[in-house]
């Protein structure tokens, strides 16, 4: 076994291994030697990708998929007990190791930016990922989304530095010690888990208190939760150096501007009382400050900040996040894995900004998970005001089980009196016609939401095209 496998991973079983989070950590231990296996419930590109790396992949749950000589089962949130594997697992006495608790175990002996926010990680860790390799530095980094591949959301890298989108979901990232930890915005969300705004604050100045002594805190000095986290974090004494970020007069690394050039943005910062700027090539404000949020981490652990900026114009996108899908009949398609009203609201608004005169912005909207529709529904209505029109599918449930009264109805009617032209459409197979039927040369076109909605780029493009 490679030293750098820590015990009891040297031959662990995933149980959902092509989610996103498990399968970047499935593929740093392959690389580092690891004997990896592992199920999920259906064929996919990662997959695929994973076995290309030696990993055994078994497509569905039985517990026979899991190997006698298994050492330890890997599991996220999102495993149900009644699982199967799990069951077998437990029957064994097998460790039963939390995706965070894997993930905390490969950042050991590195130096770890650790990403968090309830919007923003992924394109943020990305940016890290992306400029960091690009000079040559070869970090390890764990990511919540493919760079440009299946397959790309990590790597085992050769220097010190790795990068990790923390996810605040579960409290998972509350098993993290970084040197960097970052803090995009602070906003109620995971539902299912918490219970208030008040909870989820607690859970960051957890999070911000797990934090190396003599590390750094890069935080929001605009996004109103992510300024209260700060005067707690301050309150509580902790011994660490923290860097605000942002449009705010006071802030320590400040943004003076945002110039959108169609798809792409120039930034211009002061830090440590020097100009700065340089490129950001992904449309949109929120996507300009995470790009400065990343700078402040890099800086922080002593890439030059000149440098670093440079390497960040290198970054193009992660898949679903305003990721160009294709044109077709003069109409653009976007994918946007928007599924937060905020997040919706700022996908929205650069899109806008990227259409132009003329051009129309019409989406495709698939509200996610029952408990958030029921908690933010009014609010995901009036974000679809900013459209020209929408279509909204049913609820994507995911790991959930329905509510009763919850609907995307719920979702139709705010946006609808919110002043929207907005249509609910039940009938997945329908849409690629109805959008072909909606759009002009000119057109924007944004498949939106956390779930399956990105299958239908492809298709609308298709019936465009035809």
């Amino acid at each position: 076994m490679s030293p750098s496998v820590p015990p009891p991973l040297d031959r662990p079983h995933f149980i959902g291994i092509g989610g996103a989070g498990m399968s970047g950590i499935a593929k740093i231990l392959a690389q580092r030697g690891a004997r990896v296996a592992g199920s999920d419930a259906r064929e996919s590109e990662t997959a695929a990708a994973l076995r290309a790396l030696g990993a055994t992949v078994h497509i569905g749950h039985a517990a026979a998929h899991l190997a006698p000589d298994a050492t330890a089962v890997v599991v996220s949130s999102a495993i149900r007990d009644d699982n199967p594997e799990l069951a077998a697992a437990r029957a064994r006495g097998l460790p039963v190791v939390h995706r965070s608790d894997a993930l905390a175990a490969l950042m050991t002996g590195t130096r770890p930016i650790a990403v968090a926010g309830t919007h923003g990680k992924t394109t943020t860790t990305s940016m890290l990922a992306v400029a960091l390799t690009g000079l040559g530095l070869d970090p390890s980094y764990a990511i919540g989304g493919d760079l440009d591949a299946p397959g790309s959301n990590a790597h085992h890298g050769g220097g010190e530095i790795f990068v990790a989108e923390a996810d605040e979901s579960d409290r998972s990232f509350h098993t993290y010690d970084p040197e960097v930890a970052v803090v995009l915005n602070v906003e109620l969300d995971h539902h299912a888990n918490y219970a208030s705004l008040e909870e989820i604050h607690d859970s960051f100045v957890t999070f911000v208190g797990k934090v190396r002594p003599g590390g750094t805190l890069v935080v929001s000095a605009d996004q109103p939760g992510a300024v209260e986290l700060t005067r707690r974090v301050r309150a509580a004494g902790r011994p660490l150096r923290i860097v605000t970020v942002g449009e705010a007069a006071g802030a320590d690394v400040r943004v003076t501007r945002i110039t959108p050039h169609g798809l792409t943005s120039e930034v211009a910062v002061v830090l440590d009382g020097r100009p700065l700027a340089f490129t950001v090539s992904v449309p949109g404000r929120h996507y300009a400050l995470n790009a400065v949020a990343a700078l402040a981490a890099g800086v922080a652990l002593g890439v030059p900040a000149e440098e670093l900026a440079g390497a960040i114009a290198a970054y193009t996108g992660v898949k679903r996040r305003l990721q160009l899908k294709g044109e077709a009949a003069g109409v653009q398609v976007i994918d946007s894995y928007a599924h937060h009203p905020t997040e919706m609201t700022a996908d929205l608004e650069a899109i806008r900004a990227a259409a132009g005169e003329g051009g129309r912005v019409l989406v495709v909207f698939q509200p996610h998970l029952f408990s958030r529709t029921r908690e933010l529904g009014a609010e995901m209505g009036r974000a679809l005001a900013l459209a020209d029109a929408s279509l909204v599918l049913e609820i994507y449930p995911a790991r959930e089980d329905p509510i009763p009264g919850v609907t995307s109805a719920l979702i139709v009617a705010a946006a609808r009196a919110a002043g929207a032209d907005v249509t609910p459409e039940p009938d997945r197979e329908a849409v690629a016609e109805a959008v072909a039927g909606m759009a002009k040369p000119g057109d924007l076109v944004l498949t939106m939401g956390a779930g399956d909605v990105t299958d239908l780029g492809p298709r609308i493009l298709a019936r465009l095209g035809s």
